[in-house]
């Protein structure tokens, strides 16, 4: 049997997200599988649908952290891709991570980096098709001066989305922090319906 590679994986993993699946990975055998959920979680992209606490606000506004747009994707997703504890061990095994690479090559995936004195103290990427954009990962070093880099991250998502004109940021599984930031949870039918219409936009990350 072949062995798959991350070359075959990208076109998979395209036509999984234009029909609602995200990929996650099994951290002990390295396989591969797709998921949905139902309810889905995504963030309003309508003005004044983000929630930013007061200090999250200042933070923003602060400077503290110098915000880079798809300079370091093989960094971020690196980091990423790292386990936070025995128990949660990380879904983004090295077969996935090449294939998030390619994925950045060819155009689709993208980065966001958040930088204090020269390091890199936090990020997130996903992945971008037509008006969708499917987030996946974030992280943060509060060891390095980090604390909350990942929220700034976000933040500036969400305005770069609303400015550049998607209809939609998929979170996948709502928890308590997509939920603190605004996110919303829908029935997967108003969520495919939602996302039909935003591959077929043709706008730019």
């Amino acid at each position: 049997m072949k062995r798959v590679t991350a070359e075959d994986l990208v076109p998979i993993i395209l036509d999984g997200y234009r029909h609602g699946a995200f990929p996650m990975g099994d951290p002990e055998d390295g396989s591969l599988g797709f998921y949905t959920c139902d309810p889905r979680a995504v963030m309003p992209l309508e003005a004044g649908a983000l929630h930013i606490s007061d200090s999250l606000r200042r933070r923003v506004r602060s400077g503290r952290f110098r915000i880079t747009v798809d300079t370091h994707f093989s960094d971020v997703i690196d980091r990423c891709a790292r386990d936070r504890s025995a128990e949660n061990r990380t879904w983004i095994t090295p077969l996935l991570q090449k294939t998030y690479v390619l994925l950045h090559r060819d155009g689709y995936a993208h980065s966001l980096e958040a930088w204090r004195d020269g390091r890199l103290v936090g990020g997130l990427y996903g992945v971008a098709i037509g008006g969708a954009f499917f987030g996946e990962s974030m992280f943060s070093v509060p060891s390095e001066g980090g604390t909350d880099a990942s929220k700034v991250c976000f933040v500036h998502l969400v305005e770069r989305l609303r400015a550049h004109g998607f209809i939609l940021l998929d979170c996948q599984y709502a928890n308590a922090h997509t939920r603190s930031l605004g996110a919303v949870e829908m029935p997967i039918e108003t969520y495919a319906a939602r996302l039909e219409r935003a591959i077929a936009m043709r706008v730019s990350f």
